[in-house]
C-alpha cells in the first residue's frame, strides 16, 4: 500500500506519483497536488476510476526512459472514466455534468489520480450500462485492438484472424472486435483460460503451453501477435500470402535489461525497423504499433459495440488508489484475466 501525504499539506487532490524508476512497491507514493492546467480545447474530469496497462508498468520500471522521459515526480495512467467538471473556451463536444471515459496521449498521462485534463478529441461519452469500474476497463485496450485489427489489418468478414495471448487486456477487447467485424477468430493461451475466451466469441483456441498454434491451425489472414520477438517468425509462418501482421510486443524492457539502455533501445527499434523487410520476403504486410491513436471518434465506435453488447470489458481485480503498487505488480505477473482497475473515488 501507498504512504499518504502529510496532513499538514493536504489540498487540491489526490494523485499516486512515481518518485523515481523502479519496483512497483517502492516509488509510488499518494500526493496532494494542484490539478493540471485546463487548455483551450481541454475538459477537465473527476476521475472515477482507472486501469493499469503493461505500457503504465514499463514506463514505471524505467525500461523505456530513453524514448518515454518524465520529469519526476510524475503521474501515471493512461485510462479514466468520470465526470466532466469544466471545460476549456474552445470545448464544443462535452459539457459540465456528463460522464465521459477515454485514454489521453502517451506525453499526457496522469489518470492515477482524483482529476486529470483531457483534449476532447481524445475522450468520448461512456456507456450508459456501464460502471465507472467497467468503463475504465476499456479505451487503452480496446483503442489498441480497433488500431490493430480496423486500422493497420483492414479486418473483412470471414478472413481468419489469430488473436495472441487471448486472455489479456488486448486479447479480450480484439476478440469481441474480430468477432463482432464478422472472422473466424483463433486464440491462443492457457487452459485455464479456455473457457473465458471461448464465452468471448473464440471459435479456435490453442492451449500455448501443449500445442505450437503454426502446427494446428490453419492458415491466417491476420495476426494480432502480443508475444514479442520469439513468436514473430512463428506468426509470420501461418500468414497467407498477402496477410497482415500486427506486432504490439517491442520488448524494450528485456532488451534494456539485457544490452543496457543505449544499446537495448539501439536493438529494439533495428529489429522493429526490419519487421516490414521480412513480411515483405514473405509475402504478407507485418507492421508494428508504436501506440495506438487517442481517437475519441474510435472510442465512440467501440461504445457502441458495448451499447449493442458485442463488447464486454473483463475485469480481473479492482483495487483502491493506494494500492497502485500492488496493481502494477499484479499486471507484472502476466497471468492477469482482463484488466486490473484502480478505484479513484
Amino acid at each position: 500500500m501507498l504512504t499518504a501525504a502529510p496532513a499538514a499539506i493536504l489540498a487540491g487532490m489526490r494523485a499516486a506519483r512515481i518518485h523515481r524508476y523502479g519496483p512497483a512497491e517502492e516509488v509510488f507514493r499518494i500526493d496532494d497536488v494542484e490539478p493540471p492546467p485546463l487548455g483551450r480545447r481541454d475538459v477537465r474530469v473527476a476521475i472515477h476510476a482507472s486501469s493499469v496497462n503493461p505500457i503504465d508498468t514499463k514506463i514505471r520500471a524505467g525500461a523505456q526512459r530513453l524514448l518515454i522521459h518524465y520529469r519526476l515526480p510524475w503521474t501515471l495512467g493512461l485510462d479514466l472514466s468520470g465526470v466532466v467538471e469544466e471545460v476549456g473556451p474552445a470545448v464544443t463536444r462535452f459539457r459540465v455534468g456528463q460522464e465521459v471515459f477515454g485514454s489521453p496521449r502517451h506525453n499526457r498521462p496522469g489518470c492515477y489520480a482524483e482529476m486529470t485534463s483531457v483534449d476532447e478529441r481524445e475522450l468520448a461519452l461512456k456507456p450508459a450500462s456501464l460502471s465507472h469500474t467497467e468503463a475504465a476497463a476499456i479505451p487503452l485496450a480496446a483503442l489498441t485492438a480497433w488500431d490493430c485489427l480496423v486500422g493497420q489489418a483492414a479486418l473483412r468478414a470471414g478472413e481468419r484472424a489469430l488473436i495472441h495471448a487471448g486472455a489479456g487486456g488486448v486479447g479480450t477487447m480484439a476478440i469481441q472486435i474480430a468477432k463482432d467485424l464478422g472472422a473466424v477468430v483463433a486464440t491462443t493461451c492457457s487452459a485455464r483460460n479456455a473457457e473465458l475466451v471461448t464465452s468471448l466469441g473464440a471459435d479456435r483456441v490453442v492451449d500455448y503451453q501443449t500445442e505450437r498454434f503454426e502446427e494446428v491451425l490453419e492458415p491466417q489472414d491476420v495476426v494480432l501477435d502480443s508475444l514479442g520477438w520469439d513468436s514473430i517468425a512463428r506468426s509470420l509462418s501461418i500468414l497467407r500470402r498477402g496477410g497482415r501482421l500486427s506486432n504490439i510486443q517491442p520488448e524494450l524492457p528485456k532488451a534494456t535489461a539485457r544490452y543496457g539502455q543505449l544499446l537495448g533501445t539501439l536493438v529494439t527499434g533495428l529489429k522493429m525497423a526490419g519487421l516490414p523487410l521480412r513480411g515483405l520476403l514473405r509475402g504478407v504486410r507485418a507492421r508494428n504499433l508504436l501506440a495506438r491513436r487517442p481517437s475519441g471518434d474510435n472510442l465512440a465506435r467501440i461504445a457502441e459495440l458495448v451499447e449493442r453488447g458485442a463488447l464486454v470489458p473483463q475485469i480481473d481485480s479492482v483495487l483502491p488508489l493506494e494500492a497502485v503498487g500492488e496493481a502494477h505488480r499484479l499486471s507484472e505477473t502476466g497471468h492477469a484475466r482482463g484488466k486490473i482497475v484502480i478505484a479513484v473515488r
